[in-house]
């Protein structure tokens, strides 16, 4: 398979990857709603918090549906992230800089999730799932940043 072909399947799949991940968001209750049927399966932390997160959606969209607005916008800065991608799928060694960006958005992931986590009394458990995100995320960009930079070469 050509280098540039491998380069763009990879890219593709990050930005189904993302639009998938943020269309998560917006049906956050509904989500945990059928979470909860698995309730009994899961370690007794991870299934107490994830109850709680439940119960208070409930009550906070029965009370405030407006703060809900908050889901679809990060659902739509995931589909704009996703979005920044045509650059790099178009002319990829022009564009590696998105790339790049990327790779820093993903060790951002990191600070943010320490720092605010403890502040919202997010448990660690689930601050290390958000990290994950960023550290499973840099992987791909990685790959995909060191095929670019093996396709400028040639």
């Amino acid at each position: 398979m050509k280098l540039i072909t491998k380069i763009r399947l990879l890219l593709i799949f990050f930005m189904i990857a993302l639009v998938v991940s943020g269309a998560t968001a917006m049906p956050a209750e509904t989500g945990l709603r059928w979470l909860m049927q698995y309730r009994d399966a899961m370690p007794d932390l991870m299934g107490n918090w994830l109850q709680t997160c439940y119960y208070a959606l409930v009550d906070t969209n029965s009370k405030y549906p407006f703060l809900a607005y908050g889901y679809d916008w990060l659902a739509f800065a995931h589909f704009v992230i996703a979005l920044s991608f045509i650059g790099p799928l178009k002319d990829p060694v022009k564009n590696i800089w998105i790339i790049e960006w990327q790779i820093l958005c993903c060790i951002a992931v990191l600070p943010l999730a320490w720092i605010a986590g403890p502040i919202r009394q997010i448990p660690v458990f689930h601050i290390l799932i958000d990290c994950s995100f960023g550290i499973l995320g840099i992987i791909p960009l990685m790959i995909c940043r060191n095929w670019i930079k093996k396709l400028s070469t040639k």
